[in-house]
């Protein structure tokens, strides 16, 4: 058995959804930002599309794409 080379395609009238994919955060130096583990920071530099440099008070850290634990404020 092979596996095709394309991405698979939905039907319109599938009752299978194809899956959704969640929209890429987007950040700004001076954002002010709320991290699950770190707590409260504020973005000190961006590397576009792969982290965000983000300074928590006591640590400052590399946060890295897709930001799944980190909203803005």
């Amino acid at each position: 058995m092979t596996k095709s080379a394309g991405p698979k395609r939905c039907l319109p009238t599938s009752p299978f959804k194809p899956p959704v994919v969640p929209p890429q955060k987007h950040f700004a130096v001076g954002n002010r930002v709320s991290h699950d583990v770190y707590g409260l920071g504020r973005v000190t530099g961006i590397e576009e599309g792969i982290a965000v440099l983000v300074d928590f008070g006591s640590k400052q850290a590399r946060i890295t794409s897709p930001y799944s634990k980190m909203t803005k404020l």
